[in-house]
């Protein structure tokens, strides 16, 4: 079972966090922003994990490691 966690953008316009082995929405919110807090939260309750979040255009736009996870490429990691 994956911990990892997606946030996207819905045709609808929703920002959308879900686990990504999940088949349902863990969470839908008005804000990207708002997504990001609630999976970010849901990964740290978790044990930690990866969270990648898309952009409006679909494509990624960030990823990072929520401890305790292990982040595979720790060097190269210039986001933050």
């Amino acid at each position: 079972m994956s911990k990892n966690r997606t946030v996207y953008r819905r045709s609808d316009g929703e920002w959308v966090n879900k686990r990504n082995d999940a088949s349902k929405a863990s969470s839908v919110h008005d804000t990207q922003k708002d997504a990001q807090d609630a999976a970010r939260d849901m990964l740290q309750k978790s044990g930690g994990g990866e969270l990648t979040t898309m952009g409006v255009d679909g494509r990624i736009r960030s990823k990072d490691t929520i401890a305790p996870g292990n982040d595979p490429n720790p060097p190269r990691d210039t986001e933050h």
